[in-house]
C-alpha cells in the first residue's frame, strides 16, 4: 500500500498499540505514545480515513465456540472462467465455517481455513456444504494441529 511510505514512528506506535488492544480510550493511547488526546485522536481518525485502519474487531475463540479443529483445504475448480471464479467464491464466503479463503496462482485455485468440530463436523462440511459449491472438481483437506502463530494484522 503506497501509504505506508507517509507513516512515521508515532503513526507507527499508534498502530502497534492498537493491534495490541483495539479498545484502548484515546487517553490511555495517547499516554502510551507520547502525544496529547487532540493529537492523537486526529491521527488515528487520519490513520482510518486514508485505511491504514481498516476497522476493529472482537477476536473469538473457536475452541470456546465449540469448533475446535482448524483444516485446511485447497480446492481446484473444473473451469476457470471469471463466472465460475466469481460463483464459487460468492458461494464460498456464504459458508459460517470458512474463516479465510483466499484465490491463488499455482497447482491449487483457493486455499480455504475452515473451523470445524473434530471429523464428524468436517464431513458434515464437506459433504453438505463445500461439495454443494458450484464448479468445485477436486479439494485435499489437512487437519491443523497446533497453530504456531495467528496475528490479526501485519506488524506495522
Amino acid at each position: 500500500m503506497g501509504n505506508s511510505a507517509k507513516l512515521d514512528e508515532i503513526d507507527r506506535r499508534i498502530l502497534r498499540e492498537l493491534r495490541r488492544d483495539g479498545r484502548l480510550s484515546n487517553l490511555k493511547l495517547a499516554e502510551r505514545v507520547g502525544l496529547s488526546a487532540t493529537p492523537c485522536w486526529n491521527r488515528v481518525k487520519a490513520l482510518e480515513e486514508r485505511g491504514v485502519i481498516e476497522g476493529y474487531a472482537v477476536l473469538l475463540n473457536q475452541k470456546a465456540l465449540g469448533l475446535p479443529d482448524t483444516v485446511i483445504i485447497e480446492v481446484t475448480l473444473d473451469r476457470h472462467d471469471d463466472d465460475t471464479l466469481e460463483r464459487f467464491g460468492a458461494a464460498l464466503a456464504e459458508l459460517p465455517e470458512v474463516v479465510e479463503a483466499y484465490l491463488l496462482t499455482g497447482e491449487y485455485d483457493y486455499l480455504i481455513k475452515v473451523a470445524v468440530a473434530g471429523t464428524e463436523g468436517y464431513e458434515q462440511f464437506l459433504r453438505h456444504k463445500l461439495y454443494k459449491l458450484p464448479g468445485l472438481r477436486h479439494s485435499r483437506s489437512t487437519f491443523v494441529l497446533r497453530c504456531l502463530k495467528k496475528e490479526p494484522s501485519v506488524q506495522p
